[in-house]
Formats: structure tokens, C-alpha cells, sequence
């Protein structure tokens, strides 16, 4: 075997990464969102919001029920750095903790879809609270996805708390970390006491707090009350939460993606000031779903390229923050899991995960955040797998170029019984959905179904066999409770 010295001064990639904005880019939308924030500010709509602001040196324009804040660029800047540069998603089991550094990559589903396609009949309804559930245990088996967002917005228990139904639903069938929108400060101390219950008891909780609040800026520049009550209550709990700006290009922000990454990255930094006035060091994800309006269909499109463009330019500002970062990809604007939502999907999760947002999320999401299909999640967490082999890179390492082998084996000779084979084959990518046989094996073992009827066959595979990890005991009967209690509370209110 050749003696080989370890390389010195040369430069090794980890493996592929993406650009979309230069440093100086990236700086001129800082500094022209600081000169939003500072001439033309975002209207609050929540008093103790106003004095927060007040307090800490903002100036605040009070018009009748609401207030313009306006902010001196040193708040926003000394909160940026207050915020934790890193965190951990901590799962309700510690196996499933994910850690958030920066251009560490995983995925999760989207989580406004109302309607799903049932995997059985193939019939478009509206998304139900056991729906969830089941969409839930489906995240908990796949090893792409790295936290659960609420898959589906179901609608069939009593708005005001539906997201105690929803977090119930998913906590039982998941021990991933958890991420949903709370909608009221009430709902946020119950989430937290019924979250308490399942990593056995408060002490727990504040050590490692197993969800995160989605809190969403009403695009142009707004904090409305519900909102900033959701961001205050979470904070003096030691909740994170993740800003989730929604604007759309042509309608709720400038016709151009500069203008409309502008007027988001004003939104969501307000928010993240609103937190850590509160509560110095309270965990934020920089959050996306921009995109652009079609003007010709007047929808908004989460499968155009203008979608993913929004994501990377975002995810880079995230990272210029040392934030981490949670935008789109993996979305369709199609109707069913056909070609249009495999190249849609494709297209912009690539470039949100080559730009290295820490979550990127809209797995299983068609009809652009309509509609949840239990075929796409799979066919989508396939292809995320190989994503994720390809943000691997290539290894140029001594071992992978195998000199001594070819030296070896020489000319006319063979590598498939060679012990380096076998130590590295299993570092290579497999297809388990996609298939790679020829046609007459791909017959014999599928009969020639299709990778979308597959797909349906594996998700009802799936939902009849996969356990969870269990709740701890008492759990159940206490997230009830809590949800009784509310109900009644509600009905008499």
C-alpha cells in the first residue's frame, strides 16, 4: 500500500451550496428594511404591544385603537443579536431532538392545507382533526422529515380551539418537535399545559419546550392584536416562535421580489423585536411563505420559480441575522401528484436546500397549500432523500479515490468482490419508491402500477402498522381535560 501524508493548505468542499444574493446584496436589504422600519413602521393593533415598543425607545404614534412604531436602527439591531443563533427542536422523545445550526438542512410538511385527498376512496374533502392525526403518524415515520408542522387547518371542532384539537391530534402520534399557530394568548397557556403534561411536568417543559408557535405579520406591515398577544405570551413562557410573513408580490408588497423580500424582512423583524423586548433570548426562526400573485389568475402561485427565489433570498438573510431559517419548498400549484407537482416541488425545495434554510417545508402540500395528499408526502420524502445524498457533495478523501484499489485490480479487472466495495457500497443511494429494475422486473414486482398508485398502497401500509412513541401515562387524560375545560368555557362565554 502507498504511504500517503495528510494534505495540507487546500480547500475541501462539503458539499454543494447556493448563492442567490452577494454579501453587499444581502446588506442593502438590510439597510433598506431598516429604513422601512424606521420611516415608515408597522402598525400595531395591540396596546401592551405599544408600550413594550414605548418602553424601549421606539416611537409610537398613537391613532385611534392602533399605534405606528417606528424604530431607531439600534433596537432592531440589538435584538437581532439577542435572539439565539442556534437552538434545538426538541422532540417530545430526546432520539427525535433536531438541532439547528446554520446550513443544517431538514424538511416538514405544509400546514394550511383545508382539504385532503382521502388515500383510499382518491375523493377531495375537507380535512378532519383524525385526518391530522393520521398525516401526523406518516411525519413520524419518515426519517426526511425533521419536525411536524399541522399538516392540515381542520376545521371540524370549534374554531377558537381548534389548535388544542390540533396539537392533541399530533402529539399523540408523533414525539417529533411540534409546530402550529396558537391564535390566542388562552390557547398558548393551555398548549403549554397540555405540552407540560407530555414531558412529564413543567420543569421538563422549560428545559426543553417541545413546540413553537407560527405567528404571522399581516402583510403590508401589520402586528395585529391576536398576534402580538400569542408572541408575549409565548416569550414570558420560554416558547420559540417562528414569524411567518405571507406576502404577496403585486398584492401586499412591491411587484418585484426585492421590494416584496423587503417589506417581509420588515414584518418578520418586527416581530422578533417584539419577543426579545419581552423576554431577552426567547428562541426565533426567521419564517417564509411569500411568494407571488398571479395577476392573471389572481392566486397565489407556491409552485412558480418566484416562490423558491423568495426562499433563497430569504434564507440568506436569515444567515446574515445568524438566525435560523424556515421557508418553502416542496409546494405545487397542481391539482393531484402528477408531473407538474413533482417538477414544482422539485424545483424550489432544490434551491431552498442548496441555499441551506435549516427547515424547508411543503411536503405533501398540492393546489398551493389547498390540499394534503398522503402519496405526495411519500414521493416527496423520496426525492428529499436523494436531495439530501446529493448536499452531501463529493468526498475527495484518499479512501474514496481509492488509488490502491485501481492499483490492485488493474486493467481488465473487476471491483465487486474487492473489500472496499463492500465497506463503501452502502454509502451510495437507494430507491425504494422510484424504481431502478429493468421493465420486466419492474413488471413482476409491481404489475405495473404507477410510482403514484405505489405510493398510495405504501401510505395505507404505513398508517395500519406504524406505532408512535407512547405518551407518558396521564398525558392523554390531562390534554383532555384541558379541551373540556375550554369547551365549556367557550359555550358560556
Amino acid at each position: 500500500m502507498t504511504v500517503r501524508s495528510m494534505r495540507s493548505g487546500i480547500r475541501v468542499s462539503s458539499g454543494f451550496g447556493l448563492n442567490a444574493l452577494t454579501e453587499d446584496e444581502v446588506r442593502a436589504l438590510h439597510y433598506a428594511t431598516l429604513e422601512v422600519l424606521r420611516d415608515v413602521g408597522i402598525r400595531v393593533e395591540s396596546e401592551v404591544a405599544l408600550e413594550i415598543f414605548h418602553g424601549a425607545g421606539a416611537w409610537v404614534e398613537r391613532i385611534g385603537g392602533y399605534g405606528i412604531v417606528r424604530f431607531p436602527a439600534n433596537i432592531i439591531e440589538d435584538c437581532i443579536r439577542w435572539a439565539p443563533s442556534t437552538t434545538v427542536y426538541y422532540g417530545r422523545a430526546p432520539i427525535m431532538d433536531f438541532q439547528v445550526e446554520p446550513h443544517r438542512v431538514g424538511f416538514s410538511t405544509f400546514g394550511e392545507c383545508l382539504q385532503v385527498i382521502d388515500p383510499q376512496t382518491r375523493e377531495v374533502r375537507s380535512a378532519t382533526k383524525q385526518d391530522l392525526g393520521r398525516a401526523t403518524l406518516m411525519c413520524d415515520y419518515l426519517d426526511e422529515i425533521a419536525v411536524v408542522e399541522r399538516a392540515m387547518g381542520s376545521l371540524d371542532f370549534e374554531a377558537r380551539i381548534q389548535p388544542l384539537h390540533n396539537y392533541q391530534a399530533m402529539v399523540s402520534q408523533t414525539s417529533k418537535h411540534i409546530f402550529l399557530g396558537f391564535n390566542s394568548a388562552e390557547n398558548t397557556r393551555r398548549l403549554a399545559e397540555m405540552a407540560a403534561a407530555c414531558v412529564g411536568g413543567w420543569d421538563n417543559f422549560r428545559k426543553r419546550p417541545p413546540l413553537t408557535a407560527l405567528v404571522c405579520p399581516t402583510s403590508p406591515l401589520v402586528l395585529v392584536e391576536m398576534c402580538c398577544e400569542v408572541i408575549i405570551e409565548c416569550a414570558e413562557l420560554g416558547i420559540g416562535i417562528a414569524p411567518i410573513s405571507m406576502v404577496q408580490s403585486g398584492v401586499t408588497a412591491p411587484a418585484t421580489i426585492a421590494g416584496s423580500l423587503v417589506v417581509h424582512n420588515a414584518e418578520v423583524l418586527s416581530a422578533i423585536v417584539l419577543a426579545q423586548l419581552t423576554a431577552r433570548g426567547t428562541p426565533c426562526t426567521y419564517a417564509s411563505s411569500s411568494t407571488m400573485m398571479d395577476l392573471r389568475t389572481f392566486q397565489p402561485s407556491l409552485g412558480a420559480p418566484e416562490y423558491g427565489l423568495m426562499s433563497t433570498g430569504l434564507t440568506q438573510l436569515a444567515q446574515y441575522y445568524q438566525l435560523p431559517c424556515w421557508v418553502g419548498g416542496g409546494h405545487s400549484d397542481s391539482k393531484l401528484p402528477d408531473a407538474q407537482a413533482a417538477y414544482e416541488s422539485a424545483q424550489n425545495a432544490t434551491v431552498a436546500a442548496l441555499a441551506g434554510a435549516n427547515i424547508i417545508y411543503g411536503v405533501g402540500c398540492l393546489e398551493s397549500g389547498l390540499t394534503f395528499d398522503f402519496a405526495k408526502l411519500l414521493m416527496d420524502s423520496e426525492q428529499l432523500r436523494e436531495l439530501r445524498h446529493t448536499l452531501k457533495g463529493i468526498d475527495i478523501s484518499d479512501p474514496s479515490m481509492a488509488v490502491d484499489v485501481i492499483r490492485a485490480v488493474g486493467p481488465g479487472g473487476e471491483f465487486m468482490t474487492q473489500q472496499h466495495t463492500f465497506e463503501h457500497m452502502r454509502t451510495m443511494s437507494r430507491a425504494e419508491l422510484f424504481d431502478r429494475r429493468k421493465r420486466a422486473a419492474w413488471m413482476k414486482k409491481t404489475g405495473g402500477r404507477d410510482l403514484t398508485e405505489r405510493a398510495y398502497a405504501q401510505a395505507l401500509k404505513i398508517l395500519d402498522e406504524h406505532r408512535p412513541y407512547p405518551l407518558i401515562e396521564g398525558a392523554a387524560e390531562l390534554m383532555q381535560a384541558v379541551i373540556d375545560e375550554e369547551q365549556a368555557r367557550i359555550q358560556t362565554s
